[in-house]
């Protein structure tokens, strides 16, 4: 199915029912009453539903099996997924190339691009509600929050996909031709503007969002907390253009860190942040990464540092132990013993973006921007606070810092998403470690083959995940 035919599904699915997990927004119900009340008759209400379902999309690929944690840490050599029901966790994302007719190569496209156009649609039908029902001032928090919901989607499809491209021209009518997949510095350089143009539209907003958000904004939940979360989203797509760019111009990233609820000044503000949420509810999602058949990559143990004492990282400590029952592939030399605890139920939160990776940002971008001592000093918060290590040498050697910030990027952001696509943006993609000689180096997703299907001639459909 192509772009346009992804977003009905979704749409009808969210305003029928706001609980639904991921899989029953995949039902077809094109005439779906939800949806025709958002287009021709939207009121407070439908805005409210539809800005819920958002949420609700945005999360639904992120904690479950072959999702986007699972997926993105296998690739980055974090973990294995031994499930021996589908042997293409190894025949696929490790042993060969990302096929773009499956539902591991082909993914991270439909899910977050239907969730776009339900933005569009929701942008439209807010133009239409009465002021009586909703103030200028509340529709323009609105905008701030779905603006930066739409970042964060189109943020999921650049980074898995990389330099084979997105489609940002997204807001067009079912009868229009697709928009055009563009290069990886447009779609970066749109995702910045919207997060940039949502902040004015959250500056202008209530002091209150005219619907709730999940548990995971805890504390980010208002027009004005939220755009401080819509400010450390800005940092991290800054850093991903300032690092794979030749300038390096950090400044971006220095100006949204200042906006942003960075805290580098006290101890035990790590865990700090959004979250995406889950529990066991009647008709909620729950954390998949608790999935038996995940195992912890044995290099990251052995390639832990020690602290003073010889004990571990602490971060490894926290977050891995060792098991009695071992996990392997047969037929290959995949093993491991470890495991992770740090999603130790179906109700653990996964981490959307914490305090700790905004001090790392804050570190690289200073070490660019030539403020070098700071940008160690800032390194050894997260390294001696959260690690427990010594604290790191001064030095003036790029290659030497690089090396010791995605050491600590490693071990503090663990599992969450972020190993695979540091070692691509650091050009360190080969130590993407082969498990076998005749294994691959996955560094980006290919363009779905139905995307493709709907596009003959398409060059971007030529390129592969190699």
């Amino acid at each position: 199915m192509t772009l346009h035919r992804l977003i009905a599904p979704a749409i009808a699915g969210v305003l029928g029912t706001l609980g639904l997990a991921a899989c029953d927004l995949d039902v077809p119900d094109l005439n779906n009453p939800g949806l025709d009340t958002l287009q021709d008759s939207p009121d407070a209400v439908s805005i409210a539903k539809a800005c819920t379902g958002l949420l609700i999309n945005n999360r639904s690929n992120i904690a479950n099996e072959f999702g986007y944690i699972d997926e993105i840490g296998i690739l980055g050599r974090e973990n294995y997924n031994f499930d021996t029901a589908d042997p293409r966790f190894i025949g696929e994302l490790l042993a060969g190339e990302l096929s773009r007719g499956s539902p591991f190569g082909g993914n991270f496209w439909g899910v977050p691009y239907a969730n776009i156009r339900l933005a569009n649609v929701t942008l439209h039908a807010l133009d239409k509600v009465p002021d009586e029902e909703l103030s200028a001032a509340n529709k323009q928090g609105i905008r701030g929050f779905i603006h930066t919901i739409m970042a964060l989607d189109l943020m999921q499809v650049v980074v898995t996909h990389d330099t084979n491209g997105a489609v940002i021209d997204t807001d067009r009518d079912l009868t229009q031709s697709l928009g055009a997949i563009v290069s990886k510095d447009m779609a970066n350089a749109k995702i910045a503007q919207l997060l940039d143009d949502a902040t004015a539209e959250l500056d202008a907003g209530d002091d209150t969002f005219p619907f709730l958000l999940s548990s995971g904004f805890d504390g980010f939940d208002t027009p004005a907390t939220f755009r401080k979360f819509n400010r450390a989203l800005r940092a991290r797509v800054g850093a991903y253009i300032a690092s794979t760019s030749a300038a390096k111009n950090y400044e971006a990233v220095l100006t949204a860190l200042g906006a942003s609820f960075v805290d580098d000044t006290a101890m035990g503000k790590f865990e700090s942040g959004v979250f995406y949420s889950f529990s066991t509810k009647t008709g909620d999602t729950t954390n998949g990464l608790i999935n038996p058949n995940i195992y912890v990559h044995p290099l990251v143990k052995s390639e832990a540092k020690n602290k003073a004492d010889t004990k571990p990282d602490d971060r490894l400590t926290a977050k891995v132990a060792t098991t009695k029952t071992a996990g392997s592939a047969t037929g290959t030399p995949l093993m491991s013993t470890l495991v992770f605890t740090m999603y130790d139920s179906p109700s653990s939160p996964v981490a959307l973006i914490r305090n700790e990776e905004l001090i790392l940002l804050k570190a690289e971008a200073l070490w660019f921007s030539g403020m070098k001592s700071q940008a160690i000093d800032e390194l050894n918060v997260v390294r001696v606070g959260s690690g427990g290590l010594e604290p790191v040498a001064q030095t003036t050697d790029d290659a030497t810092f690089i090396t010791e910030l995605l050491y600590d990027r490693r071990y503090s952001l663990l599992f969450e998403g972020h190993r695979w696509i540091d070692l691509r943006r650091f050009n360190r993609t080969t130590e993407m470690v082969l498990d076998d000689p005749d294994y691959k180096r996955n560094i980006r997703f290919p363009i779905p083959l139905p995307e493709c299907n709907a596009r003959p001639g398409e060059q971007a459909c030529t390129l592969g995940s190699l």
